[in-house]
């Protein structure tokens, strides 16, 4: 899935088959829906015929006592048609809003299961456009649109059955004019369908722009680049304004070409039957008939063409979202899954891995790493930026298979397992905590989502974040704000170790946590880390002499290799690049006295 202009551009309707899929568990509904719409149509086709009969067997007739009854049956005819209409429209609307309902949690559910490789080339923001501008867009035309349409279509079919039995010789000039209409409508149409689809890329450009700067506001404000980022902005929205623009006039152009063609035709047309009926060819109550047939077939067609643009709007959403649907995520667990130990040691096994980013092929991030961490050990991975600490967290974690050797798991190779099954044995601790939009309580409760209250609040005690919730205005019901503003640096690593500690998984992955704390703070986090590690394998990305003092190992990494092992003093008395790494990261400290 690319961006912008090199998105493949909708060319036909046969997208919008994707929706039957989402319209079949509601098969009873559309019936419903078809058959109010069949009576309806049946009854609004029937007003012309109930006016021939008041025009020609009252009016003309001069027949006062039976025109009451030509009006009482109009008036039943409108009355079925009022309420037919309304259940028409109720059923189709109610379709609609289901149908793109189910779409949108189908589409969500797709996306939060696509691989990192999916989002390392495409914007959130694009994602997010596609979620609600295109799925609005599919709501529009599966909804009140939809119903609009199959009501004028079936309104054109019957009138024209129904104006060919009133008049062939004025139905036959009128197909005569028909090309002169349907063409120009179809060749604009093509047009509007590009700039419907360049349109709404223009559309996710903006939205995916202000995500970005919206996601890293502080750092906007802190380098002052409000109004850079606002001229960016406006710069993006233009361009958009501009293809809206573009699209709006070519679809002007559409509805007042279809309008004159159409009625211009039918003028002609009831100019020559105005003539008949003065030659006595037909009655005035046929021509009356006629007339409102023609206007039938007339507004249809108008109210078709202008609902063609939509459809093909809805199409190229259609097509987006069908795109972001065929995204096949590159981990997934295979046909016959491995189950892993139902109980777990913890055990770790990297045998001669190597693997390359997707983005950026030409670099070994890891090459031919082997290590094996046994049951319960704490081991400190150190090194220079860019050899490779996180990556080896995220291939852990398979967010990415190795490009060669394995990865086990307690004895079983996880590239043989399900993503999920690994993922549920590893507790991860990110330098950057995620906090989510929700209160704290919440928050806490991503580690294990059927975990009671008080497991939770236990979870926070242990965290050493019980004090500060409970000082909250709230507890532990507080909203934290988008992204835990509300909540400090240290706060907010205290919540993502409770997270961890409420997971209780035999694994720990901790990113070090308290490298950008403050001295009270870090102390705080310490002190829960140290009691969160305690009975489980841990796997550290050490920035702090303190961190790597408490191993059991050091793994020294460069370039993707271990290029050394061992504790603290032995590494230091071999004078390798853990003793530069120690002096630049840990301080005088590192060293040992002579």
């Amino acid at each position: 899935m690319t961006e912008g202009t090199d998105r493949p551009k909708g060319k036909s309707l046969r997208p919008l088959r994707a929706l039957l899929p989402y319209i079949r568990p509601y098969k009873g509904t559309l019936y419903l829906a078809i058959t109010a719409l069949l009576l309806a149509s049946a009854a609004q086709l029937t007003l012309p015929i109930a006016v021939r009969f008041l025009i020609d067997g009252g009016l003309l007739a001069d027949d006062p006592s039976s025109i009451d009854k030509y009006f009482l049956g109009l008036f039943a005819v409108a009355m079925a048609l009022g309420i037919f209409a309304a259940l028409r429209f109720y059923l189709v609307s109610w379709l609609g809003e289901r149908v793109v309902a189910d779409l949108r949690n189908a589409v969500y559910r797709h996306v939060v299961r696509l691989d990192p490789t999916f989002f390392e080339v495409t914007k959130t923001g694009e994602v997010l456009s596609r979620l609600t501008t295109d799925t609005t867009l599919i709501q529009s035309i599966s909804g009140a649109g939809l119903s609009f349409t199959l009501r004028a279509a079936l309104n054109l079919i019957g009138a024209t059955l129904l104006l060919a039995i009133t008049s062939p010789k004025l139905t036959g000039m009128i197909f005569l004019l028909v090309p002169l209409v349907i063409v120009p409508i179809i060749l604009i149409g093509r047009r509007v369908r590009v700039l419907s689809r360049a349109s709404q890329d223009r559309i996710a450009d903006s939205s995916g722009l202000a995500g970005e700067t919206l996601n890293a506001i502080s750092t906007v404000q802190a380098f002052t680049l409000e109004n850079l980022q606002s001229e960016r902005f406006r710069d993006t929205v233009r361009i958009a304004f501009q293809t809206g623009v573009q699209r709006i006039r070519v679809r002007a152009l559409l509805s007042g070409t279809a309008i004159l063609f159409i009625f211009g035709a039918i003028t002609f047309v009831l100019w020559i039957g105005t003539h008949a009926v003065m030659r006595g060819e037909m009655t005035g109550g046929q021509l009356g008939q006629f007339l409102l047939y023609a206007i039938f077939v007339a507004t249809s067609s108008a109210a078709l063409s202008e609902m063609w643009g939509e459809v093909q709007r809805g199409a190229g959403a259609m097509e987006r979202l069908v795109e972001l649907l065929e995204s096949k995520p590159g981990i997934v667990a295979p046909p016959d899954a491995v189950a892993l130990p139902e109980h777990s040691d913890g055990r770790i096994r990297l045998q001669t891995v190597s693997f390359r980013y997707p983005s950026r092929p030409e670099t070994l991030a890891i090459d031919n790493f082997d290590l094996e961490v046994v049951s319960g050990e704490t081991l400190a991975i150190v090194g220079p930026s860019g050899a490779g600490k996180s990556t080896l967290f995220q291939l852990l974690l398979r967010f990415y298979d190795p490009e060669s050797g394995c990865i086990k798991v307690d004895g079983v190779d996880i590239s043989q397992a399900a993503p999920e099954a690994v993922r549920a044995r590893i507790g991860l601790v990110p330098q950057e905590t995620v906090i989510f939009g929700t209160t704290a309580k919440e928050n806490i409760r991503y580690g294990r989502p059927d975990a009671t209250d008080g497991e939770i609040e236990a979870a926070g005690e242990a965290a050493a974040a019980d004090a500060f919730i409970r000082q909250l205005p709230e507890g532990y019901e507080t909203f934290l704000g988008e992204r835990g503003t509300r909540l400090s640096g240290g706060q907010r690593q205290r919540i993502a170790i409770a997270r961890a500690i409420l997971k209780d998984p035999p694994i720990l992955l901790l990113d070090e946590a308290t490298s950008s704390l403050d001295a009270e703070s870090e102390r705080v986090v310490q002190e829960a880390l140290e009691h969160l590690m305690e009975g489980r394998t841990t796997i550290i990305i050490a920035h702090r002499l303190a961190t790597v003092l408490k191993a059991t190992r050091i793994v020294v990494m460069d370039h993707g290799r271990i290029v050394d092992i061992g504790s603290h003093d032995e590494l230091i008395r071999r004078d390798s690049l853990y003793t530069r790494l120690a002096e630049l990261q840990f301080g005088e400290g590192a060293r040992p006295a002579a």
